[in-house]
């Protein structure tokens, strides 16, 4: 348990980022099993409106150090890769 008046302000602080963070990620994740559902039904005009919506979802991620930047091109490209794939 912290002691100090500045580090249980830190512990405070640092479960509340952990909420929005863990928020976020939830949010991000699930954006992407969007397009995974899309792709796995076949509908490619669904697929590509799903990514389109989760591309900034991901880069948003990427940009709070969420994640690292080259997992969020990884997502991006494999995803995309996917949907061009479709028939």
């Amino acid at each position: 348990m912290a002691n100090s008046t500045q580090a249980r302000k830190r512990a405070r602080q640092a479960e509340k980022r952990r909420r929005q963070n863990a928020s976020f990620r939830s949010t991000m994740r699930t954006s992407m099993k969007k397009v995974v559902r899309s792709i796995r039904g076949g509908d490619k005009q669904a697929a590509a409106d799903a990514f389109k919506a989760a591309v900034p979802v991901i880069d948003s991620a990427a940009g709070k150090g969420l994640i690292h930047h080259n997992k969020a091109a990884r997502h991006k490209r494999r995803l995309n890769a996917h949907i061009k794939a479709m028939p």
